[in-house]
């Protein structure tokens, strides 16, 4: 029976690891996928870094709140930011794709400012 609840709560805290890797918090508030980049820039300030790229991907609209894809192409843009918040904290680096947030990752520590 220890042994079960041993794995539970193994497993509950890697699930919880997880999760906790697509938000981000600033403050008190909270950024997590799906968010737009001026949300994010509104609540974190400027980033240490940004990076621009492009991607080709196939074209697709918001509605209620989905995003529904269509036949085609387009191209959009792909900004990376990095958020240092000191060497106590770890860096976090923001993937954007097309002004949304796709992916929150989290880097070493921060540096002295």
């Amino acid at each position: 029976m220890a042994i079960r609840a041993a794995l539970f709560l193994g497993s509950s805290l890697l699930l919880s690891c997880a999760a906790s890797a697509d938000t981000l918090r600033c403050g008190s508030k909270l950024i997590s996928e799906g968010d737009p980049s001026e949300k994010v820039r509104q609540y974190c300030g400027e980033p240490m870094a940004t990076k621009r790229t492009w991607i080709t991907r196939q074209p697709r609209f918001e509605y209620g709140g989905q995003e529904i894809p269509f036949a085609g192409s387009e191209d959009v843009p792909v900004e990376l930011w990095t958020y240092d918040f000191g060497p106590n904290k770890l860096m976090r680096r923001i993937r954007f794709v097309a002004g949304k947030v796709e992916s929150i990752e989290t880097l070493e520590h921060g540096t002295a400012r």
